[in-house]
């Protein structure tokens, strides 16, 4: 098997550049620093590069010096809207953190790169290296399809593979299963109208506060009651605001927001077409009309059964003791769905808790990423391609 190790130099200088990365995070489709520390360096490495037209993405292709497949290896490059609060030297400052580990995932792939476009002349192949603005709810992933990462290498990957980071997961630790990984989610944006009013004498109107009240019930009592626990969901009231201004006038309207999280087709159509309805119900019972908008987002990440066994194997032999076979999916979401829906292909989760434990969780303003097993997490990347490409 053809040796694809990080040596001392490249651990530290991947390092270097996750911690440069982390310090100037930046949120959405729009990474234009963000992007400029990738394209350099990813320079001299001979690959084909190309940028996003609607957002800042990068794509670049490494044609091996043999014939062969095609594979796709992808990291997110967008941070969340947190201030950071570490203290770590390299901490980020203006209101943007890397709390989910995009900028370890950002270094790994070039590490990947850098390993592969060493080995060129022996790669069985071609390797497609897809860096993605706006994980984070934005839907980078799914725009940088319709821009055409697949054929960037003008024929289809045959695989599609990703790593992400936990910080709450002990280093070193590989984790993922076949099938469904990680749920959808979409959202119910609510808005409860009553007629408003005086405080004072609130019978002279519609108050639609307690009737907002009662919708946050139901929302919260739907899927104990109407989801089997076999197909789970997860449903939470995540926003609550009345249109008052002032604490002596009944509000008009509430608007609300619910987060819906599910794993299967079947019961995400469930909890759109029920829970509207009983929404609905709940506000005429109180005088009040509910308006309900549904807002659909990431679909469920699924990795291929096939090769996520292939997959499993791979992580065997290199992780032995410390991989995970999940016996449940998650029901954080991941925009990775929108590759595997057209691309067999697997998410691992790679555990960077720091040695002395100290960390906040995933998306937290106190989450610390472990970066010494960069060498590793480029490592693993770039055995998943070659040995795809290979097999």
């Amino acid at each position: 098997m053809t040796a694809l190790v990080a040596d001392e130099a490249l651990r530290a200088d991947l390092v270097a550049l996750r911690r440069r990365l982390h310090a100037c995070a930046e949120v959405g489709l729009d990474l234009p620093r963000t992007q400029a520390a990738l394209l350099a360096a990813l320079d001299g490495l001979g690959l084909e590069v190309t940028t996003g037209r609607a957002l800042t993405s990068v794509t670049a292709v490494l044609r091996g010096g043999r014939p062969g497949p095609v594979v796709l290896l992808r990291s997110d490059m967008d941070a969340l809207p947190v201030q950071e609060r570490t203290g770590l030297e390299f901490a980020a400052s203006d209101g943007a953190m890397h709390a989910c580990g995009h900028d370890l995932h950002m270094a790994g792939l070039v590490g990947a790169a850098r390993l592969l476009a060493a080995r060129r002349e022996e790669l069985p192949g071609t390797v497609v290296f897809m860096f993605q603005p706006g994980e984070e709810g934005w839907a980078g992933g799914r725009l940088m399809l319709q821009e055409g990462v697949l054929d960037a290498a003008g024929e289809r990957p045959v695989a599609a593979y990703a790593v992400h980071v936990d910080c709450v997961t002990p280093r070193g630790q590989a984790v993922t299963r076949p099938g469904p990984m990680m749920a959808s989610v979409s959202a119910l944006r609510l808005r409860v109208v009553g007629t408003g009013g005086h405080a004072a004498y609130p019978h002279h109107g519609v108050d639609p506060v307690p009737a907002a009240a009662h919708v946050v019930l139901a929302v919260q009592s739907f899927v104990a009651r109407r989801v089997p626990v076999a197909d789970p969901a997860v449903v939470s009231v995540t926003r609550v605001a009345s249109d008052s201004a002032a604490g002596n006038v009944l509000a008009a309207a509430v608007s609300l927001e619910a987060n819906i999280r599910a794993l299967s087709p079947q019961t995400l159509d469930l909890v759109r077409r029920e829970l509207p309805a009983q929404l609905v119900a709940v506000g005429e019972a109180h005088g009040c009309t509910v308006e309900v908008e549904y807002v659909e987002s990431y679909p469920v990440t699924v990795n291929d059964p096939a090769e996520t066994e292939w997959v499993l194997a791979v992580l065997d032999e290199l992780y032995g003791e410390q991989v995970v076979r999940l016996p449940f999916p998650g029901m954080a979401s991941e925009d990775f769905a929108y590759v595997l829906e057209k691309v067999p292909g697997t998410l691992v989760f790679l555990g960077v808790r720091p040695e002395d434990g100290q960390s906040g969780p995933m998306h937290s303003e106190h989450a610390v990423f472990d970066d010494s097993g960069l060498g590793e997490h480029a490592a693993l990347l770039a055995q998943l391609a070659w040995r795809r490409l290979a097999h």
